[in-house]
């Protein structure tokens, strides 16, 4: 039974750790993130720092050698770790999602039209000539042009563009409370990247729906999302409003994000790269994971693993021991001195 007073999803202190054979490795390290009904969250950050698979440990997809801990309720009800029989009625129903490639994740073998029916059937009840006219309904809402005849086409006869509307189409058919959108511009030109972006815009007002857009484009999240996280190695390290973080992000490694953005309207600028690369889960530095790129970076850095706290707004918190020093600061936090090399070395 939904809690009106309860958000539409709540994950609490998730993680997620991979068996090895001889050892675990931890992917996931405490995730925090509310949902509300009919809000947009967007999740942010490089690739291999936890954002795809904070989802599909949500919807319990990442097999049998993963151990995942913590609370996941959806509309209060406890939904980690779930039985596969009981988390398949959710899945598609209550919360869909749409993956990277739609090109792999269509089946090659099976008409468009037969995938969205089978969702209608297990979700909706619907068979035959009404399922045939509900998968033409939804093929016709999210822009596919000669709806009809592409119900009997195979995903290799459509477009990118257009798998990746069919794939919508077969998120929307079990009518969900939650949309996950896991990159789902990729591989897209720009023009198509407009379209499917406004589409999900206003399929989320229309069916008053969350929506959860994972993205490592800081441009598409700017536009579309309410509320914005930002992971690193496995972690939310700043999560704001999505137009206070992108006005004022009071951690190092947001800062370096949006630095290595061009400014389409002020002075021509030499855009910054963040030094090195996201550790990998099994070799995470002691303390703060990105004390090892960061030029704010202190000894207490190399010691202190900082938990999310406020940072300087309502609603705004940062994972950071110097939110205050950077705020002050015009460094980008990016180019990392000699002495920070040689603190964390031997911390």
């Amino acid at each position: 039974m939904s809690v009106a007073s309860e958000p539409l999803l709540a994950i609490r202190d998730l993680t997620v750790e991979f068996d090895q054979g001889d050892h675990f490795v931890q992917a996931l390290h405490g995730v925090d993130i509310v949902i509300e009904r009919g809000q947009s969250v967007g999740i942010v950050g490089e690739s291999g720092c936890g954002k795809s698979i904070t989802w599909l440990a949500v919807l319990g997809l990442l097999g049998s050698r993963a151990r995942c801990a913590g609370s996941v309720k959806l509309d209060g009800e406890q939904i980690l770790n779930r039985p596969d029989r009981e988390l398949t009625r959710i899945r598609g129903s209550r919360i869909a999602m749409i993956f990277q490639d739609p090109a792999s994740s269509l089946n090659p073998v099976h008409r468009i039209g037969r995938q969205i029916g089978e969702v209608l059937m297990l979700h909706r009840g619907l068979t035959g000539r009404a399922a045939r006219a509900e998968a033409h309904r939804l093929l016709d809402r999210v822009g596919i042009s000669n709806a009809l005849q592409r119900l009997d086409e195979y995903p290799h006869e459509l477009s990118g563009g257009m798998n990746q509307r069919a794939m919508i189409a077969m998120a929307l058919a079990g009518e969900p409370d939650l949309l996950i959108a896991d990159e789902p511009t990729t591989a897209l030109d720009a023009t198509i990247q407009a379209q499917i972006l406004d589409l999900l815009h206003e399929l989320r007002c229309e069916n008053d729906m969350g929506l959860v857009l994972v993205s490592h484009d800081l441009g598409v999240v700017a536009d579309m999302a309410e509320r914005v996280a930002v992971m690193y190695c496995g972690r939310v390290i700043e999560e704001s409003p999505g137009d206070r973080l992108f006005d004022a992000p009071r951690h190092p490694y947001t800062r370096g994000l949006m630095a290595a953005l061009p400014d389409i309207d002020g002075p021509k600028r030499r855009l910054k790269s963040i030094a090195g690369t996201v550790p990998p889960p099994r070799h995470l530095p002691p303390g703060c994971a990105f004390g090892p790129r960061c030029a704010h970076a202190t000894p207490e850095c190399a010691t202190h693993r900082p938990d999310l706290r406020p940072a300087g707004a309502p609603r705004h918190r940062a994972a950071c021991l110097h939110t205050d020093l950077i705020a002050d600061s015009l460094d980008t936090g990016l180019a990392v001195p000699e002495a920070a090399d040689a603190e964390w070395e031997t911390a």
